[in-house]
């Protein structure tokens, strides 16, 4: 069986290469660094004995890096499971805001900036349309996700939204939403388009966007955006919220592209299978120069300590506990039902947990269970990232 490619593969092949061309940040030096140690001696392990063949193996450790491909699967299930149980037994909206690739240049420049601005143009749409007392006069609850890639690995920076169908008012009732697509999307469109373009402008006037250096081109390409039209995406989630929520816990942990993926090397190229949503969602084989690859995965590197899954609303962290009680207490002396998805999760959940993890179990004779002999010393290399 040939060894698997994947991400850490490419990097230790052609990274080198790339950075002879161009210069990495210190955030994408360090997430390099810590994908090509991830799961190697040079991060020390523990060495395993099967107590029923006795045949032995290491198991090295991982990087836990936010951006590796082979890391955090127990993190982004434990992820899901917390988001599952907090669910409600009301019908929940997936909305997608969609940043304007004009602005991708910008992203380059001022990547935390932009991420950050757009994070707070969305809630401010959200929560203004949810407070409208013609709509649904209440606090809206929200979990976002900050995606930036495509499928064929290029900017496209946009977010991911999980919506409760509701919103709690100020005097503790629940104003159900009165739609199946949550507020009207061309008008989201706009007023989300409107509220960024002012921020933009605001911390432009503030200098913010320093690195926008050439004559002209912040007011130019505003007045530009302002002309067209903004692409915001929403639907109910009818029968599973669930679902949304596992494929957000996808993009919790790791970045761009799975090793699955990765179909091989063919001399200094990259096969890489994508989905074409252009051409009604079919598979397909893209080739990549690895240089291109190398480019395209820094772009998804996310900025020192910048939160990819932020709460608003009555899920926001400080007060999520107490509203979501007082959510549910008032759905159960109403007309929904009691049962929540939580409760289904987490009894499926707790059925499964029985059996024993695979990564215990010996791989040899497929029963025994695999026991710590002694602790693999790292074999560590100075990083040279700040």
């Amino acid at each position: 069986m040939s060894p698997r490619i994947g991400v850490q593969t490419l990097l230790n092949r052609f990274l080198p290469e790339y950075q002879n061309q161009h210069p990495l940040t210190p955030p994408q030096q360090k997430a390099c660094w810590h994908i090509q140690q991830c799961r190697t001696p040079a991060l020390g392990g523990l060495q395993l004995q099967c107590h029923h063949c006795g045949v032995e193996q290491a198991q090295y450790h991982s990087c836990r890096d936010r951006h590796c491909s082979q890391c955090q699967g127990a993190a982004q299930h434990a992820w899901c499971e917390r988001q599952s149980q907090m669910l409600l037994p009301v019908t929940y909206f997936h909305v997608v805001f969609t940043l304007p690739h004009q602005l991708n240049g910008w992203v380059e420049l001022h990547p935390k900036l932009i991420y950050r601005l757009l994070f707070q143009s969305v809630w401010a749409t959200l929560q203004a349309f949810g407070q409208d007392p013609k709509r649904l006069n209440g606090t809206l609850g929200m979990t976002a996700v900050l995606h930036t890639w495509g499928q064929n690995l290029s900017r496209h920076v946009h977010l991911h939204c999980l919506i409760p169908g509701g919103a709690l008012s100020e005097t503790g009732d629940w104003n159900p939403a009165k739609s199946n697509y949550l507020f009207p999307v061309k008008a989201l469109s706009r007023y989300y388009r409107g509220k960024l373009v002012s921020l933009l402008r605001q911390v432009a006037e503030r200098g913010e966007l320093h690195r926008v250096s050439r004559p002209g081109e912040i007011d130019a390409t505003l007045k530009a955006l302002m002309k067209t039209e903004w692409v915001v995406y929403s639907k109910a989630c009818l029968n599973r919220p669930e679902t949304v929520v596992e494929y957000l816990a996808r993009y919790s942990r790791k970045t761009a592209i799975s090793d699955a993926r990765i179909l091989g090397i063919s001399q200094n190229q990259v096969e890489l299978r994508y989905k074409d949503y252009s051409d009604h969602h079919r598979n397909k084989v893209m080739a990549l120069d690895g240089i291109e690859f190398i480019r395209r995965f820094l772009l998804h590197i996310l900025p020192k300590g910048f939160m990819r899954i932020r709460h608003y609303g009555f899920l926001a962290n400080r007060c999520r506990k107490q509203k979501l009680a007082q959510i549910r207490e008032t759905l159960q002396n109403g007309d929904e039902p009691a049962a929540t998805c939580a409760e289904t999760k987490t009894s499926e959940t707790h059925t499964s947990a029985v059996s024993l993890p695979k990564s215990q179990r010996c791989q040899k004779c497929r029963t025994g269970i695999l026991q710590v002999v002694y602790e693999i010393s790292p074999k560590r290399r100075q990083y040279g990232g700040s």
